[in-house]
């Protein structure tokens, strides 16, 4: 079999399995808060969102475009599916180190660094695509300051506007929205997340010559689409606890505004074609309706942990992408 051919294969597995465990691993954050408001049972609030992921994977491809070209260009980079494969392979243990201690670090901070790791390991820093690659940073560090504001404004209106009403009465309803909102955050989570596998999938294509443009074949999507759903439908249990509790006790009506202001967020970034860590936006809209809320009731050293996390997580997936690309290098 040509040497080309084994290596998209494997690329194409790789992406998928990434998506998958994308599914499982970010799955959390969609639904934590739906769940630790007692809003859905864990199962029925994972079988929501595996369907709303699928749905929301199905309907645009924007963003797996921006993946294909704005990192680095691969009509032009050298040795590209095996800067692909290095990249995935980074990014999928990084994932799994973080899902396995329970720490929600984002699927698309390991990526998006881990691609670029392994294209500076291949040809250098001017391999990047500057430009394409700066709006995307800018995308990832504007996008959870932008899900704070919104979250402390949107639970800020919820506290004038309720603030006659019986608090008991008022959470029951909202738990009852809340079915709708995590469904809504599900679904803004697959037209965003799901797609970063597609891209990474064409730009593989494009490197190796089995397609000529940035446009993503139906195959792709479905197939990404279809792997995000099953990661989705396992689940990541300890991941809901530590964003659906640990940031902050969670009512219905904080969960309602939570899962709101998040989506505003996320689908406003698909909608311009912009990758975004949804781990970072829906934590962040969680933080902003907790100090909304009360500042004090937000338990700060998790945040902290977790922004710890955050901050680390592009550099260390870089650098496990440029050592998976030496070794794979000296391999093939």
């Amino acid at each position: 079999m040509d040497t080309l051919l084994i290596l998209t294969v494997l690329v194409v597995i790789c992406a998928l399995a990434f998506d998958f465990i994308n599914g499982f691993h970010d799955t959390a954050n969609a639904i934590a808060t739906a769940v630790s408001t007692k809003a859905l049972k864990p199962r029925q609030a994972i079988l929501l969102a595996s369907i709303m992921n699928f749905l929301g994977a199905m309907t645009f491809t924007g963003v797996a475009q921006t993946i294909t070209k704005d990192i680095v260009d691969p009509f032009t980079l050298p040795n590209g599916s095996v800067v692909i494969l290095a990249a995935l392979i980074a990014a999928i243990a990084w994932n799994l180190i973080t899902w396995y201690y329970a720490i929600p670090s984002s699927s698309s901070h390991a990526i998006i660094g881990a691609i670029a790791g392994a294209a500076i390991a291949a040809a250098g820093v001017h391999s990047l695509n500057y430009k394409g690659f700066i709006k995307i940073l800018e995308a990832l560090v504007i996008s959870p300051i932008i899900a704070f504001v919104i979250g402390y404004i949107v639970y800020s209106i919820f506290k004038i506007f309720f603030k006659n009403f019986n608090l008991t009465k008022t959470n029951k309803n909202f738990r009852l929205f809340q079915v709708f909102t995590a469904a809504l955050q599900s679904y803004t989570h697959g037209t965003n997340d799901a797609q970063k596998a597609m891209g990474i999938i064409t730009m593989a294509l494009i490197a190796n010559n089995y397609h000529t443009s940035t446009d993503i074949p139906f195959w792709v999507q479905l197939a990404c689409a279809t792997a995000m759903g099953l990661g989705t439908s396992i689940g990541g249990w300890k991941i809901i606890k530590t964003v659906g509790g640990q940031i902050m006790k969670i009512r219905p009506v904080n969960g309602v505004a939570a899962d709101l202001s998040s989506s505003i967020v996320i689908f406003g970034a698909t909608f311009i074609h912009l990758p975004v860590s949804t781990t970072h936006v829906i934590s962040s809209s969680i933080l902003g309706v907790g100090a909304s809320h009360r500042v004090k009731g937000v338990k700060w050293g998790t945040a902290k942990r977790m922004l710890i996390t955050w901050v680390i997580t592009l550099p260390i997936s870089a650098s496990l992408a440029a050592l998976c690309y030496y070794v794979l290098d000296l391999i093939l």
